[in-house]
């Protein structure tokens, strides 16, 4: 079975990897902007279905009987969507935003089975949202100027990475930590089985 990712994330290649899977990479160049007043569930479920349909555009015709993987995430705080920073005062910012408080993380994903005369829009699969709460502990400027100086934030939504240097600043998770690493495993695994294309 091939498995085909749409996406660029060494997180999402690593979750893959996790459950023995060595997918083929392929990003899709999307407009990433967010809408005049959309929500960020709605901004992840969309950039989801996009990155599969730009995928599907690309592969979908020539892979018939692949599994395409497609996914998004954004930090949720307030209904305010903090996205990847755009430098390092951005990033310090974030995170004294989070600091001492919860928000939300939202992965969305996309999956579909690749068909003949695939043209993206023409894809049936499934698009699903997964939300989880992660609480931050008070953390003090110094300890994420540090943090962001490694420059672990720079390319990572909400400015920081849950599996690196930022568990220390986490103090729950409530939800898929996989999730919240960018892909939920969990959930992927159920639908790609309930698709006759089972990961594993």
């Amino acid at each position: 079975m091939t498995v085909i990712l749409g996406s660029g994330s060494p997180r999402r290649l690593d979750l893959l990897r996790s459950l023995g899977v060595e997918p083929r990479v392929v990003s899709p160049d999307i407009d990433e902007s967010v809408l005049v007043g959309e929500l960020p569930i709605d901004y992840v479920r969309r950039l989801a279905s996009a990155k599969l349909d730009a995928v599907m555009k690309t592969v979908g015709g020539v892979n018939v009987g692949a599994i395409v993987i497609a996914a998004d995430t954004t930090v949720d705080v307030d209904g305010v969507i903090f996205g990847k920073p755009v430098d390092d005062a951005e990033a310090v910012k974030m995170l004294l935003a989070l600091s001492g408080r919860s928000h939300q993380v939202h992965t969305g994903f996309a999956v579909a089975v690749a068909g003949p005369g695939c043209r993206g829009v023409d894809w049936d699969g499934h698009v699903e949202v997964v939300s989880s709460t992660v609480t931050f502990r008070s953390v003090p400027i110094p300890e994420i100027i540090t943090y962001v100086d490694s420059g672990e934030p720079r390319d990572k939504a909400g400015a920081y990475a849950i599996q690196g240097g930022a568990a220390g600043f986490v103090e729950q998770v409530e939800g898929s930590l996989n999730a919240i690493i960018g892909l939920p495993i969990e959930r992927l695994t159920e639908i790609c089985a309930a698709l006759g294309a089972p990961l594993r």
